[in-house]
């Protein structure tokens, strides 16, 4: 049997990801310039928009961290009515978002993608 290519070991790693509670919908990796690496999400998002709008929020996320000396960014989150937007650094050329329902136990979704980046910084 052949190997698995990066972006399939990728691709798996959210898979997995999402496996590990109900509360994870959808998950991308990025790079922190807009483009995708790996994804899964649902049919009807559009992958490019989701991609340029990650890197987007990262890079706004990180530079208030830093001007209102809070210090290194750790996660980005946006609460919607119908669910949340989180965000976290793999590494320091790729950025991880997770779409989570609104009722996710946020703890549990944090711990969750915390372990899928460090098992993503070492794929990537």
């Amino acid at each position: 049997m052949a190997s698995l290519s990066r972006v399939d070991q990728l691709t798996n790693s959210l898979y997995e990801l999402q496996a590990s509670t109900a509360d994870i919908e959808a998950s991308v990796i990025v790079s922190v310039d807009g483009l995708m690496i790996a994804s899964a999400l649902p049919s009807d998002a559009t992958e490019d928009r989701v991609a340029a709008m990650s890197a987007a929020m990262l890079s706004l996320g990180e530079r208030i961290a830093t001007e209102l000396g809070r210090g290194t960014l750790e996660q980005v989150y946006v609460k919607g009515d119908q669910g949340y937007v989180i965000l976290m650094g793999v590494g320091e050329e790729a950025v991880l978002t997770v779409l989570a329902r609104g009722r996710a136990k946020l703890g549990l979704v944090f711990l969750e993608m915390g372990r899928a980046v460090e098992r993503l910084t070492r794929l990537l």
